[in-house]
């Protein structure tokens, strides 16, 4: 088995950070009115010595590159790392200039790979067809994921991952993702912080679907923000040290620093809590 720490990098960018925020993207990072999330970006790149940013997300990589370069809408600053693909992809992101800016950490997806062992194609052949699951038209890694319709669902999928030896997870209502056993976003980022040292004090993860629920069990601090899944607050009702927040997307990130008064000046600080 790989020991992440044997490939620990003092040099990592999180190393001097006083806040590592890990964050979903839709819905999450990428939720709310454009007002509030320009204040948290901007308030992020103002502070980014002492910031780190983890992108922890469904989104391949290629997804996060052209979303940074502003192809997507709004252009969102560039993370330190992403966990992509509902964590089966754990990479870092290279300065300017590198080509491919998020690259894949080898040693921190061995294991993921392992686990997953190649059944992309079973998957697909075994799932075609499936009542209820169209399959989605995005590059697939560790992953094969499917568009979801409740209403027209057969629960046999279920069974089919598992003889695969495989996990499903369903969320939001919408998303059908088939991964291998055990990996999700919560493990691979504590792979990944474990990988580089970093405090899990100085950690804020934030997310809003059942797919985050993992890194919101994962004994970090972490905040649920407003318009959340119910399903998801539901399983979260009574956990210490995570909070739902009032406010929705990147206001509730904004809304989880300052109550957990994880940095200063707060986020706040950059408009009055109206421009959040």
């Amino acid at each position: 088995m790989t020991d992440p720490a044997a490939d620990r990098r003092p040099e990592s960018p999180l190393a001097g950070a006083r806040l590592v925020l890990a964050t979903d993207l839709d819905g999450t990072f990428l939720g709310g009115a454009d007002g509030a999330r320009r204040a948290l970006y901007d308030w992020i790149e103002t502070h980014r010595a002492g910031i780190g940013l983890v992108f922890v997300t469904g989104r391949e990589p290629r997804f996060i590159e052209r979303l940074c370069a502003g192809e997507e809408g709004m252009p969102v600053p560039w993370p330190d790392y992403v966990i992509g693909d509902v964590g089966t992809t754990i990479a870092e992101v290279l300065p300017p200039g590198m080509g491919q800016r998020v690259r894949p950490i080898p040693a921190l997806e061995a294991e993921i790979s392992r686990a997953w062992a190649g059944k992309g194609e079973r998957v697909r052949t075994l799932l075609e067809g499936h009542p209820g699951l169209t399959i989605q038209d995005v590059e697939f890694r560790h992953r094969v994921s499917y568009h979801y319709d409740p209403a027209a669902y057969c629960a046999t999928a279920e069974a089919k991952v598992a003889r695969l030896g495989l996990d499903h997870l369903v969320s939001d209502g919408r998303f059908f993702d088939v991964l291998p056993r055990g990996v999700s976003k919560g493990p691979s980022l504590r792979r990944l912080i474990d990988h580089l040292g970093v405090s899990t004090e100085r950690v804020l993860v934030a997310g809003d679907t059942l797919n985050d629920l993992s890194m919101l069990e994962a004994g970090l601090k972490g905040v649920a923000v407003g318009g959340s899944e119910p399903a998801l607050l539901d399983r979260l009702r009574g956990r210490p040290g995570v909070y739902s927040a009032v406010r929705p997307g990147a206001a509730g990130i904004a809304e989880a620093i300052a109550v957990f008064d994880l940095f200063t000046p707060l986020p706040t600080d950059t408009g009055g809590p109206d421009a959040l």
